[in-house]
């Protein structure tokens, strides 16, 4: 809405000019056109993340990059004094605070981190280039070894190569414990 109202910008302000049409008090001035000039390019990171997320094949480990993207894009613009006026900077402020909010409730979630290590794209790599604390990332690679162990080790392996010929079953006493 706003974008297009930035392209059509000399048709709606000799629109709002005209007494006749009644229109005066919604007369938008220069400093107002510069918001709006500004809000546009500020909001673009939010339909950008919509689109990519309403998609038809979001995934998990995509979110954390999804949100690094527009928190980076956010602070960019909440410190830059040449493009963008102080409203709309302290906008971007209390945006990216609320971005953040969200983003702490993904390190109670091992779910997350789990996602990120097994993702071809991902591996622990980018926690490394994000500059993640190491112990972080150990925390993390931990969760991933623990769930393996406690969840995966004691399956039986598919081998083509050589047929048993009875399977003698697997019993094991897992280490791990869940809190229903």
């Amino acid at each position: 809405m706003l974008a297009f109202a930035l392209e059509y910008r000399q048709a709606i302000a000799r629109m709002s000019a005209d007494a006749d049409t009644g229109l005066r008090r919604f007369e938008l001035d220069r400093k107002e056109w510069d918001i709006v000039k500004q809000l546009v390019e500020v909001l673009k990171v939010y339909k950008h993340a919509t689109m990519f997320f309403s998609r038809g094949t979001p995934n998990l480990p995509t979110v954390i990059p999804a949100m690094d993207r527009t928190d980076d894009v956010l602070t960019n613009q909440s410190l830059d004094t040449v493009k963008f006026s102080e409203s709309i900077r302290a906008a971007c402020t209390l945006s990216k605070a609320t971005l953040n909010r969200y983003y702490n409730k993904t390190d109670t979630s091992e779910t997350y981190r789990i996602a990120m290590i097994l993702h071809p794209r991902y591996k622990l790599r980018y926690f490394r280039d994000r500059r993640w604390e190491e112990e972080w990332i150990e925390t993390a690679e931990d969760i991933l070894r623990d769930e393996y162990e406690c969840s995966y080790s004691s399956l039986p392996v598919d081998d083509d190569t050589t047929a048993a010929p009875d399977p003698v079953p697997v019993v094991t006493v897992s280490r791990c414990s869940y809190a229903p």
